[in-house]
């Protein structure tokens, strides 16, 4: 097996969303959405949601935890172009340190929480973020803020 197709690999908290579903998606010529996290491996409700929006893009999804794409990912087809989504920096670092050949991690939404900082318009972020954003660029990928396709990417190192 060579390497998996990953397209591109985005941090976004709401996961799967029409956003990602059908402008991202089709942007970068996936064919298959793979939303890694933990929580979402495991919730059938979040599943059955980011399911409808995966179909009306015609592209296929699958719902794998952290440690399952790592150790999976690599067995993909090469007619598969994945579209690899996160929910947080922390899983697109447990991706990376676990061998998954990351590329490119684009950052999308991360909403405000307690003790985060608005780093962009939609994106807060709080030390451990930051530390997990570093260590992903410090591994060689290459890490930006995009919100959509049609947005200017800001390098990661510009804002953090």
């Amino acid at each position: 097996m060579g390497e998996p197709d990953i397209v591109l690999t985005r941090v976004d908290n709401r996961l799967v969303h029409g956003q990602v579903g059908v402008v991202w998606t089709s942007s970068v010529g996936a064919n298959l959405l793979l939303v890694a996290n933990d929580d979402t491996a495991e919730d059938e409700l979040q599943q059955q949601l980011m399911s409808a929006t995966a179909d009306s893009s015609g592209v296929g999804i699958r719902f794998w935890t952290i440690d399952k794409t790592i150790s999976t990912i690599h067995k993909a087809s090469a007619r598969q172009h994945i579209f690899l989504v996160v929910r947080t920096p922390q899983d697109a670092r447990r991706l990376v340190e676990g061998g998954v050949p990351i590329h490119e991690l684009n950052i999308g939404n991360m909403h405000f929480s307690d003790g985060k900082e608005q780093v962009t318009k939609y994106t807060y972020m709080n030390q451990q973020d930051k530390d997990d954003l570093r260590a992903v660029a410090d591994a060689g990928v290459n890490v930006f803020i995009q919100e959509t396709p049609d947005d200017k990417k800001i390098k990661i190192q510009e804002v953090i």
